[in-house]
């Protein structure tokens, strides 16, 4: 063979062997492909994955069952009350500020791939590029919004930015976190383009309806701008009126709500931490029991300013309890023991929605306070079906922020009332007649204030946990929850006759069961809650810094939100 030979023979060797390998290297390449997370994920399914798991994780019964539901006093644990002492437990808290900082990644990378000219032509298939943009944007403000209202300052700017060598980002002044929300609900808001949709399946708030994406920027940036009312002048009112005229919610179709499916595993976390882990932890509280009921709190000489009114949504919002409870008439309120021989004594009363005494040590939760109230796990209410829509933002919320933004008007407060109630009775199927809702709305009229509106809205955030904890600390209503140190139950004491079935008890005393705390929030409903111990190791610097701006230099449950001023006055007016 001639050596022209040789090397042609030679070189078509190496063409097939380089084609074998190519070829056995692409085979490679699409085996050890997981089709279960592929490495080009749609836009929209993106956002889908991470709405749905930001609601899941929010709205469950850890962060908000024990945390932001129990703070807003509407529930209380039929088991075991540390969380609700504000005593939290660090795993969970570590892991839900984690958690929380994913789902904001997943959002900027849904506004990477419709920004980005590579991906944005792809993107584009799934909704219009600006419009995904912005849909992302107002999931993430309404996500921060509710980190830095926990925690308070936390890290904003720097976060994300791992590519660019920050690995340990800076915690950011709120005051600071708040504008640049504001401002990007404002350019979110602005760049909607409401001829074409958001999306193209997978968002289960809207259904990609960009107009009522606009809506809800601007509703929740007067969220926002209202929570700033108490600190920085008249700038609140400025940014309020600037979202009124670029359009919000204009009635209960508007609702900005998480639809769940009936069927597994797309159900709601409420329903799925009670029924899927069997878990009968928790119930109305007696205080949020005696708002709905119309009902002052004698134990604490509090009055109520639609008294002997019961609220037609007090049999939407929980069951009737199952067991019979006979009430004591000596006692001065709703809860007694008949002691026999030390045993565990037995309720007596009869009404049937008497709420779980709220902030009491686990010991005091006996058996006598878990029957008197509702067992939600015998008879479920709306909030534990399957499919229940947790609202993120309702229609009657905007209106009460309008009233109290128009000096308290009576016309928004009214329309906030039956707002709430018609979707309230909408979503747990509980109708209300025409004329029992305007017997209710003309005893709740007769003075429309402050308190009035603190408390009408308070009611309708009935599982919106994080936002009604917001509106306590900046408001100091409703009053009728309890503060620390304030009477939660009293129980009745007696002798009884062991020997003797036949003489009646008789009463000897009776015992205080104050709210009592497991961490100090300086006497107040708690301002915040505790950085993440994680926070100390992995990013230690930007946290020591942070906890050194905290009240006393340490990382605390008493530190304000720059715009809670409740050590100033119980109930500081707006600027």
């Amino acid at each position: 063979m001639t050596n022209i030979m040789k090397k042609i023979s030679l070189m078509f060797f190496w063409v097939v062997l380089i084609t074998l390998v190519a070829t056995s290297c692409e085979k490679m390449e699409n085996i050890n492909k997981d089709p279960n997370n592929p490495d080009n994920v749609p836009s929209n399914m993106i956002f889908a994955g991470a709405q749905k798991k930001v609601m899941d994780y929010i709205y469950d019964n850890w962060f908000s069952g024990r945390q932001s539901l129990v703070y807003s006093q509407y529930w209380a644990q039929r088991n075991y009350t540390e969380e609700d002492r504000y005593q939290i437990r660090e795993s969970v808290n570590n892991n839900y500020f984690n958690h929380f900082y994913t789902i904001i990644a997943n959002m900027n990378k849904v506004i990477a791939l419709n920004t980005d000219p590579e991906t944005a032509g792809a993107s584009a298939l799934y909704g219009d590029n600006n419009n995904q943009i912005a849909a992302a944007k107002i999931m993430k403000a309404w996500i921060f919004s509710i980190i830095t209202d926990t925690w308070g300052n936390v890290p904003y700017f720097e976060v994300g930015k791992l590519k660019e060598g920050v690995y340990q980002p800076k915690y950011d002044d709120q005051a600071v976190i708040y504008e640049e929300l504001i401002k990007e609900l404002t350019e979110a808001a602005n760049m909607i383009d409401e001829d074409e949709p958001a999306f193209i399946g997978g968002d289960m708030i809207y259904y990609g309806d960009a107009s009522q994406w606009k809506k809800f920027a601007n509703s929740l940036k007067c969220r926002l701008a209202l929570h700033t009312s108490k600190v920085i002048g008249s700038k609140w009112r400025e940014y309020i009126a600037d979202a009124l005229d670029s359009g919000v919610f204009e009635d209960n179709d508007d609702v900005a709500a998480y639809h769940y499916s009936a069927t597994a595993p797309e159900w709601n976390y409420f329903y799925d931490g009670t029924f899927m882990q069997s878990r009968n932890d928790f119930t109305i509280t007696r205080p949020f029991a005696d708002i709905l009921k119309g009902q002052p709190d004698t134990l604490n000489s509090k009055t109520h300013p639609w008294e002997g009114t019961v609220d037609p949504r007090l049999a939407m919002f929980t069951t009737q309890r199952l067991s019979n409870f006979v009430e004591d008439p000596e006692a001065e309120y709703k809860f007694a023991y008949i002691i026999n021989a030390g045993a565990a004594g037995v309720p007596i009363g009869t009404h049937s929605y008497i709420g779980m005494p709220y902030g009491i040590p686990t010991a005091n939760t006996s058996a006598a306070f878990r029957n008197a109230a509702p067992n939600w796990y015998g008879a479920p209410p709306m909030h534990l079906k399957p499919d229940f829509p947790v609202p993120l933002m309702t229609y009657a919320e905007v209106l009460f922020i309008i009233s109290e933004y128009n000096g308290f008007s009576v016309d928004e407060y009214e329309e906030g009332v039956e707002a709430s109630i018609d979707y309230w009775s909408s979503v747990s199927g509980v109708p209300v007649s025409s004329a029992a809702k305007a017997a209710y709305l003309n005893e709740v009229t007769q003075q429309v204030d402050a308190e009035a509106v603190a408390l009408q809205k308070y009611i309708d955030l009935y599982m919106n946990g994080t936002e009604a904890w917001v509106e306590i600390r900046r408001t100091g209503y409703p009053d009728q929850l309890l503060k620390p140190g304030e009477l939660s139950a009293k129980i009745s004491l007696y002798d009884y006759d062991s020997e003797d079935n036949v003489t009646p008890p008789v009463f000897r005393s009776y015992r205080d069961i104050p709210f009592t705390l497991l961490s100090d929030t300086k006497g107040l409903i708690i301002p915040r809650v505790k950085y993440p111990t994680n926070e100390s190791t992995l990013n230690g610097a930007s946290f020591n810094a942070a906890v050194s701006k905290l009240e006393d230099g340490t990382n605390n449950y008493y530190s304000p939100m720059f715009w809670d001023k409740r050590r100033d006055d119980p109930h500081p007016a707006n600027k």
